[in-house]
């Protein structure tokens, strides 16, 4: 294999994470991805040619990663390049599914599955089935919006319908979708529910991981999203015991952004590390369903820890973005500390760091109940000393609803047994 220290990625999956896709790109372990990522949610999910809910870059092959180690993904930067972008609540059209509107739409008219779609116009009937010429949505938006963004000020500002429909016209430009993306870029819809609406850009990545060891549509590669494949007739069907094949790579945590780093598992030879989805803003739990999506340029970079056997994804966040009760400890914070200790027969103190693990589930109470189980296991100590922990020293946060958490709090750094990953979170809180 040719690895290169640094990987320019502009091609897209159609959709689907497949284990068995030979891998186009190849990285040198401590090099760098560079990405033109594709706005995920609304854009795929009114073209019925991609299998998924997003769009995602192909996966790229890390030197040296095999199965049972991981990938420190670096985000060293996110830059928004689209212009505007248009989202909303989402409504599934029974009529044009089988099992899954991400997944398996078909047209109701000549019941083309999967099929090529042609715009025509702007509005709600502009995608139109390319077998047999009917207008038809997998989904429909119930409330939504269009965004232009003033990305020198880091602000979004929802439009009114003359100005919704001058994006419209051209939607590709202002999206600045990527030349390799297939989608229809969603401002063709012109919604214009919200007028008005002032928002404080913050971006980050929906979608960053790696590969999953069964194929699984992008946006499925999680523990909530991957209860729609359970039991169902296409070809991604699974079982509830074909789920543990899954990655997470579809997060929607809003602190997976620029100086953060992902501690990604890899269950494929090389990893596969991929990127999409990016948000220009999203608060907790994303209650909405979607949000801003748009394109945007990423600089990674990627660093193999050997044997660490993550379960599920590791993230450090940005130390401004971890619960109050997680934030490291302040020199003078430790002094007093100590000096507070020697009172009660000099108790010896933890030394201690942030670390957040990733839980997905059904529902919030799963996915917390697997972040705790992933902490547990991956350090070596029972469920209810995690629960203790994250009480006291942290926090239980949503990602998104129905079922992405992260599980916060200080590790002691003798619990943390493997050398590399110490190092990295050493590094990242400047220890």
């Amino acid at each position: 294999m040719d690895f290169k220290q640094t990987v320019f990625v502009n091609n897209f999956t159609n959709a689907i994470l497949d284990p068995e896709l030979p891998f186009d790109y190849h990285v040198k372990d401590g090099g760098h991805i560079i990405a033109n990522t594709a706005p995920g949610c609304w854009g795929p999910m009114i073209t019925p040619a991609l299998k998924g809910g997003h769009e995602v870059t192909q996966p790229v092959y890390v030197e040296g990663a095999e199965i049972g180690d991981a990938i420190a993904i670096h985000i060293e930067n996110i830059t928004v390049t689209s212009r505007a972008t248009a989202s909303g609540n989402d409504r599934p059209n029974p009529d044009n599914f089988i099992n899954d509107p991400f997944v398996d739409p078909k047209c109701p008219k000549c019941g083309a599955l999967n099929p090529a779609t042609d715009i025509e116009g702007i509005g709600y009937e502009a995608i139109h089935c390319h077998e047999c010429g009917e207008s038809f949505l997998p989904f429909d938006i119930t409330n939504g919006y269009t965004m232009v963004f003033n990305s020198d000020l880091g602000l979004g500002l929802t439009l009114d319908k003359d100005h919704a429909e001058e994006i419209a016209k051209n939607s590709l430009e202002w999206m600045e979708t990527p030349e390799n993306s297939i989608q229809n870029p969603i401002t063709t819809l012109a919604p214009n529910d919200i007028v008005g609406l002032v928002a404080r850009m913050r971006p980050f990545l929906g979608q960053l991981g790696t590969v999953p060891s069964q194929a699984f549509p992008d946006s499925h590669n999680a523990g909530d999203f991957g209860q729609a494949l359970l039991g169902a007739s296409h070809e991604y069907g699974k079982t509830e015991e074909d789920l543990i094949h899954r990655t997470d790579g579809h997060m929607d945590v809003n602190r997976v952004r620029q100086g953060a780093v992902l501690i990604a598992p890899v269950k494929v030879p090389g990893g596969g590390v991929y990127i999409g989805d990016m948000h220009a803003m999203q608060g907790n739990g994303e209650i909405a369903g979607h949000t801003t999506d748009v394109a945007g340029v990423v600089q990674l970079r990627v660093e193999v820890i050997k044997n660490l056997n993550n379960q599920g994804p590791i993230l450090l966040p940005v130390a401004e973005d971890l619960p109050y009760l997680a934030q490291p400890f302040t020199e003078k914070e430790y002094q007093q500390a100590q000096d507070f200790a020697k009172q009660w027969d000099g108790i010896k103190l933890e030394e201690s760091l942030p670390i957040s693990f990733i839980g997905t589930g059904a529902s919030l109470n799963e996915a917390t109940s697997n972040g705790l189980e992933r902490a547990a296991d991956f350090l070596g100590i029972t469920v209810p000393e995690v629960m203790n922990r994250a009480t006291v020293t942290g926090a239980i946060e949503i990602g998104r609803l129905p079922g992405v958490v992260t599980v916060t709090f200080l590790a002691p750094l003798e619990i943390i047994q493997n050398e590399k990953l110490l190092e990295v979170i050493k590094r990242q809180y400047d220890r």
